[in-house]
């Protein structure tokens, strides 16, 4: 499985590509951040968000994204940046087909560290560790971004096993509405 971590951000939005399945030893593609200008209109950084991730997604071919899910922050002007940044990387996967899932900084934490609290430090450190690197990467959005993409690694099986389950049940579930009607009839 490979897959492609974004951390969003408009200013450094990290990106990492790793490959691997659940219980075996993972692989670091690339890492890197694409960075973009304070000074520049948000609409014009959003673009080269895009261009960024447009690239990584034809150098390195991934079969999914797993994206930081954005989660309410003290800042709005910061929340918002990081989620125009996190849509423009759903679209791009969207755009090719490609499975987006989102993590949450806990969940991925916890993936990776054992604890949903861990700081940066720790974070890069078990990234280090996991991907058998000779330095934690930098930006610390670099690191973020191959957390995601070991998180989806470890998670997606049981996720993938639950949601076929789900759909498996609504296939053979009579449809809600057929549900409705039989009983409003019998009455």
């Amino acid at each position: 499985m490979r897959v492609l971590g974004v951390d969003p951000g408009l200013t450094r939005c990290g990106v990492g590509v790793v490959d691997g399945i659940a219980g075996r030893p993972l692989r670091m593609l690339g890492v890197g951040v694409v960075r973009t200008p304070a000074e520049a209109d948000v609409a014009d950084r959003l673009v080269l968000i895009e261009r960024g991730i447009e690239q990584w997604l034809d150098e390195y071919r991934p079969e999914y994204v797993a994206v930081e899910r954005v989660f309410s922050q003290h800042n709005v002007r910061t929340v918002m940046g990081t989620a125009q940044a996190s849509a423009v990387a759903m679209l791009c996967a969207a755009r090719r087909g490609l499975p987006v899932a989102l993590h949450t900084p806990s969940e991925v934490k916890a993936a990776v560290t054992g604890s949903g609290r861990a700081d940066k430090a720790q974070v890069g450190a078990m990234v280090t560790r996991l991907l058998r690197l000779d330095a934690p990467p930098k930006p610390a959005d670099a690191a973020d971004a191959l957390a995601l993409a070991i998180c989806h690694i470890w998670r997606a099986p049981a996720t993938n096993r639950l949601q076929q389950a789900v759909a498996a049940h609504r296939r053979t579930a009579p449809p809600r509405d057929a549900a409705v009607r039989t009983l409003k009839g019998s009455a």
